[in-house]
């Protein structure tokens, strides 16, 4: 999962025994057995919640679902021409789905780089930089 503090405008927060209260911003799954349950009930529970992105990696289907709550529902998001999505929560965050699935990991993290040094991402760093400073 990957969530922003609540004072940052996180939905969640850590409480006094490490656990996490409330629905993070990104959860993803990687799925062998547990397909059926990752796709059906824990996507309507954590759509309930009100978690922002939900990405099931369907590791013996070799597939990947990368899912946005839109009106309080899942729509499922294709990636672009070049296999790619990106985060919505998270400016910068890029899966390069079909490197992934295909093992080329150096691909995986060459977009992951190149996200991590786009414009939006630089933009959203300094948002939560200047939020941080904003609540101290």
């Amino acid at each position: 999962m990957l969530r922003l503090p609540a004072e940052l405008g996180g939905r969640s927060v850590i409480d006094e025994n490490d656990y996490t209260s409330g629905s993070p911003e990104l959860i993803l799954e990687i799925a062998a057995s547990s397909v059926s349950y990752d796709l059906y009930d824990k996507k309507d529970i954590y759509g309930q919640f009100g978690a922002q992105e939900y990405i099931v990696w369907r590791v013996e289907d070799r597939a990947i679902d990368w899912f946005r709550l839109e009106n309080n529902q899942y729509v499922k998001i294709e990636p672009d021409k070049d296999g790619i999505i990106e985060s919505r929560v998270f400016p910068g965050l890029r899966l390069a789905t079909t490197a992934l699935l295909a093992g080329d990991l150096a691909r995986v993290i060459a977009e992951l780089q190149k996200g991590l040094e786009s414009d939006e991402h630089k933009a959203f760093v300094r948002k939560l930089a200047d939020l941080a400073r904003s609540k101290s």
